[in-house]
């Protein structure tokens, strides 16, 4: 029986590019918030399975994960961002941020904690550049992205039978990224930026890891062109 993971944010971007990546090895489990969205990538991946839920609504969450009881790898992919300054910045979009990036993540891996452990499971977190350090305008995304890194250095104690990597990519092209460059009044140069593909290629070597390592933390960087 082939593993199976379940992936967040699965629809487009670097989500779809994970699912793309671990399709040949892994029974695929594929998040969006609703199934409109997956149905591109479901039919470039036949075998896929789809789970629309919005992971912040977590009575949604419990009836969508409770025929679940072996999980093998899961990756939060989903996030959002929310970009200004510090004075601009209302505490409804501080909410937003850390009840989408951080609290429905706690909640999706608590709630999938039993099927995890079960398989001797791994977790990947998507975290980002801005988890690791500040940049004016992301104060909100990236205290988030902070206390995500905090979030799987404490799941990394608390369940030793588990494995947990951070991954910390720097700016990935996506559409996503496009809409960040807009708000930030920038031309789009997707050859400044990391492709999907090389971020999903280093999830996928992360989980492909011989069970003796533990890839606690992977950094990614563009480089420079």
């Amino acid at each position: 029986m082939r593993p199976t993971a379940l992936i967040t944010g699965a629809s487009r971007g670097l989500g779809a590019a994970i699912a793309r990546a671990l399709a040949p090895s892994h029974q695929l489990i594929l998040g969006a918030r609703d199934a409109d969205a997956l149905s591109p990538v479901l039919a470039e991946l036949p075998g896929a399975t789809p789970w629309p839920v919005d992971i912040t609504d977590h009575e949604a969450v419990a009836a969508a994960t409770a025929g679940i009881d072996r999980l093998d790898v899961l990756v939060h992919n989903a996030g959002i961002v929310d970009l200004g300054r510090i004075a601009d910045t209302p505490a409804d979009t501080w909410r937003r941020a850390l009840e989408t990036n951080v609290i429905a993540v706690a909640e999706l891996t608590r709630l999938l904690l039993p099927a995890l452990r079960t398989a001797g499971g791994h977790v990947v977190l998507i975290n980002s550049g801005a988890g690791l350090r500040v940049n004016p305008s992301w104060g909100a995304y990236a205290a988030s992205k902070f206390a995500l890194r905090a979030f799987g250095d404490t799941l990394r104690l608390e369940e030793p039978t588990l494995r947990v990597t951070s991954i910390h990519p720097g700016r990935i092209d996506t559409d996503m990224q496009r809409g960040i460059i807009a708000t930030e009044g920038g031309a789009y140069q997707p050859e400044n930026f990391l492709t999907a593909e090389s971020v999903a290629g280093a999830v996928r070597n992360a989980i492909e890891t011989p069970r003796d390592a533990h890839p606690t933390e992977i950094v990614l960087r563009p480089i420079a062109r």
